[in-house]
């Protein structure tokens, strides 16, 4: 029994480590009251996101979908998971480029990064 689930768990480690990251992140969103530290855990969430949708696109046996001589049969790997992934981690890039300015503005505008004390701060105004 304990055999069998450690198999099982060894066998999906990729998927484990990505629920590993998705939930550090998470938690790093909704507990952080720091606005670069909630922008860290978007990210490693994105990061265990990318991880996942990679790991789907896994075939065992798979080959890469190039041209084959005829007669010869072959397991393809589906290429369009991958090619999304590089799209999100360019659109990825981009989102924290402009939440770091933000938080670089929001900072030079309130003097403060902490999410509660900007709370405060805006309501002064």
């Amino acid at each position: 029994m304990i055999e069998a689930f450690y198999e099982l768990f060894l066998s999906r480690y990729n998927y484990w480590m990505a629920i590993i990251l998705m939930l550090i992140g998470l938690y790093a969103l909704i507990a952080k009251q720091n606005l670069v530290k909630k922008l860290i855990g978007l990210n490693i969430f994105q990061t265990a996101i990318f991880l996942f949708y990679i790991s789907i696109g896994e075939v065992e046996g798979g080959t890469a979908p190039i041209y084959l001589p005829e007669g010869v049969d072959a397991l393809y790997v589906n290429p369009v998971p991958h090619v999304l992934m590089l799209t999100a981690i360019v659109v990825g890039v981009s989102v924290t480029a402009v939440a770091l300015s933000l938080i670089v503005r929001i900072y030079e505008e309130y003097g403060v990064i902490d999410e509660d004390e900007l709370m405060q701060a805006v309501r002064k105004r």
